[in-house]
């Protein structure tokens, strides 16, 4: 028992004399300082080490970023390409006029047709739509739509016949014209009074017949203004239903363009004139310059030649 007290006693005093040699060192350590390592005496002392340099540690504290920052902005959308432009071609409204036939008095007259209305027209005429009139060939007529300064031709279904100069008139010598051989040509006829009083209005009518339907035609009545004035001038019943234009000339000549449904007319009334006899003891005459007579398709008819009606004029 006591020789276990002495033992327990020695190995707690080794203990103290341990501990105090680790916890009470012969020199406490300078902060910041270098360890200093004690030189050694005698011949197995050699050179002193140099110091180690650790590399400093970044510090933790030091923020990296902003933890909940906001993301960075989209970049902008890219622009599409600009589209070509497209070039707009500035056009007319549909043409609402045709050539339907042509008419010869000191110049070049065309009859045009609008649905079923027909109009008389010269180069310099203004229609209905904003068109004007610029020239007249024989292939056709020149249409100038006028708010856009735009031209269009209008194709004739036959040569017109225009007005040549004076001397190439004399020089030029009409061609024949051909006539239907198995058709009968169509017959014109006038029908009015042969003698009629000054100052009193009369009437003249101008009847036709045809095998072939006659759908219409422009024509010209030529007359001495210094004998006859004209009153009225009206449809006759076969283009009663259809469309009838005309213009007085002071020179003594009537513009007509008439149109119908394309019947076959029978001594059918085409139209009719009012004169008033305008001086007593003289014949005066009314002749028919010029008709173009067209069938149901436009084609032409045939007719035949037409003498002139006379009338002599009393007191």
């Amino acid at each position: 028992m006591g020789r276990k007290k002495i033992l327990g006693a020695a190995l707690a005093a080794a203990l103290a004399a341990a501990a105090a040699s680790v916890l009470l060192p012969g020199e406490q350590a300078q902060p910041g300082a270098e360890a200093q390592v004690p030189a050694r005496s005698g011949p197995e002392a050699g050179p002193r080490a140099a110091p180690i340099d650790l590399p400093a540690r970044a510090s933790l504290r030091k923020p990296g970023g902003e933890l909940f920052a906001a993301p960075p902005p989209p970049p902008p959308p890219s622009r599409p390409a600009a589209a070509a432009p497209v070039e707009v071609k500035i056009q007319a409204p549909p043409m609402p006029y045709r050539v339907a036939g042509q008419v010869s008095h000191e110049g070049t007259t065309v009859v045009l047709a609008r649905d079923e209305r027909v109009y008389l027209v010269r180069v310099g005429d203004k229609l209905d739509g904003g068109y004007r009139v610029e020239a007249i060939r024989p292939d056709g007529v020149t249409l100038v739509y006028t708010p856009l300064d735009l031209r269009e031709h209008l194709a004739a279904a036959s040569a017109l016949r225009v007005d040549p100069p004076a001397a190439v008139a004399q020089a030029a010598k009409p061609a024949p014209v051909a006539a239907a051989k198995t058709v009968a040509p169509a017959q014109l006829r006038w029908q009015g009074p042969a003698r009629v009083q000054a100052g009193n209005p009369f009437e003249v009518a101008l009847k036709l017949t045809s095998d072939q339907a006659v759908r219409g035609s422009p024509l010209q009545l030529s007359y001495d203004a210094r004998l006859l004035e004209p009153v009225a001038v009206r449809a006759g019943e076969f283009f009663a239903d259809g469309s009838f234009t005309y213009r007085v000339s002071p020179d003594g000549s009537i513009l007509v363009g008439a149109f119908g449904k394309g019947e076959v007319p029978a001594d059918a009334e085409f139209l009719v004139v009012t004169f008033k006899p305008v001086r007593a003891g003289v014949t005066a005459e009314l002749k028919l310059s010029s008709v173009a007579l067209q069938d149901a398709a436009g084609g032409p008819v045939v007719h035949a030649p037409l003498a002139a009606f006379r009338t002599s004029i009393t007191q």
